[in-house]
């Protein structure tokens, strides 16, 4: 019908649109918070642009359900603004019969959504998993910055160096702290330098002075040095068999059904039918009265998108704590959601009200009364 291909044509401005700048108003976010922990050294500045596309990656699965809510909302709350609505109700089409073209329009969305959230999701959680992994187990001479105190992969060294006079290989005003078997070591040197000697690695301080002392006692040992000669290595932390249940694969957590394996297939499962749910929703609150304006529904609206997605959230803790079942709390959350969208989805399209509501159910008891 030539009024169901407008209606999409008008949809997918609409979306295009929003998805654009949600997505802008996301990278920027996201942006600032990944330079701010690549300033407290969680990530390397130099994959600061791959972190935040990861991230990004990993919100949009929320961004598209978000745009295709707004896309819906503001397209049928503009046809009722321009009395659009009315011929169609004229013409003897009811709100319900909308569904079929909004749902024509969102289907591809939704399996994007939904490729997102089982596939895409634990991939890109994954991959920023990894690299703040890479560069927490990096070498103590790559942890290295002039000017800054850095702490070495295991934590039993601190560095500093005020300058470098050929990138890292050498530099001047050397200080290292170190505490290990139960001494604590400082050593300081006028300049010091990397060495390679075949496949080792040698730290070569000169012009310094090395004061050691046993913990808990108060005997020091000062010794000066012009040359001061240690081997030196990767110092990588150990791996960990910890793995992340959000850089989990999806077949991987249903495998096994533990109760944060549920916790989480219940946030990916659910971005999809929260998604399906909002076209519902969306369809339902976008009646507006011209004369009133849509001031309320937007705020209602936009309320309801974020009550839905901390429910989401509150679920996966809830589910992974053993307080409510999968199941249980899936056909709870999203059953009750989809079957009250329905009910007001067809409260409009039949025009009730409470009065023809309690009317119908008084009605109804006189018939069986009777």
């Amino acid at each position: 019908m030539l009024f169901h291909s407008s209606v999409r044509q008008e949809l997918a401005r609409s979306f295009g649109a929003t998805l654009v700048v949600l997505v802008t108003v996301v990278m920027t976010m996201t942006l600032i918070r990944t330079l701010g922990q690549a300033s407290r050294g969680s990530f390397n500045p130099s994959d600061v642009m791959l972190v935040m596309g990861y991230t990004v990656l990993a919100y949009m699965p929320t961004i598209l359900t978000m745009s295709l809510f707004i896309a819906i909302f503001s397209t049928l709350s503009r046809m009722y603004r321009d009395s659009e609505m009315v011929i169609w109700f004229g013409s003897g089409k009811g709100l319900a019969t909308l569904l079929k073209p909004l749902f024509r329009f969102a289907w591809p969305v939704l399996l994007v959504v939904m490729a997102l959230a089982l596939l895409v999701l634990p991939w890109s959680n994954n991959k920023i998993e990894v690299l703040k992994e890479q560069y927490e187990r990096r070498g103590d001479i790559e942890r290295v910055e002039p000017g800054q105190f850095q702490e070495s992969a295991g934590g039993t060294r601190v560095f500093f160096v005020e300058k470098n006079a050929n990138g890292k290989e050498s530099g001047s005003n050397v200080f290292i702290a170190t505490t290990e078997a139960g001494k604590e070591t400082i050593t300081s040197a006028r300049r010091g330098q990397i060495q390679r000697v075949e496949q080792d690695r040698f730290l070569t301080l000169n012009n310094g002075q090395r004061l050691e002392n046993v913990i808990g006692k108060a005997e020091f040992k000062i010794s000066e040095f012009e040359e001061y000669r240690t081997r030196i290595g990767a110092d990588t932390l150990s791996a960990t068999d910890f793995v992340p249940v959000n850089t989990r694969a999806t077949l991987d957590l249903l495998k096994n059904l533990s109760l944060q394996n549920l916790g989480e297939l219940s946030w990916r499962f659910g971005l999809f039918l929260a998604a399906i749910n909002f076209v519902i929703i969306g369809t339902a609150v976008s009646s507006v009265n011209p004369r009133v304006g849509r001031s309320a529904n937007l705020v209602f609206s936009l309320f309801a998108f974020v009550l839905y997605n901390n429910l989401l959230n509150l679920g996966q803790n809830w589910i992974a704590a053993g307080q409510f079942t999968f199941a249980g709390y899936m056909l709870g959350l999203h059953g009750s959601i989809f079957l009250l969208g329905l009910f007001w989805v067809a409260k409009g399209h039949n025009n009730w009200n409470w009065r023809s509501l309690s009317g119908m159910g008084a009605s109804r008891l006189r018939g069986k009364a009777a």
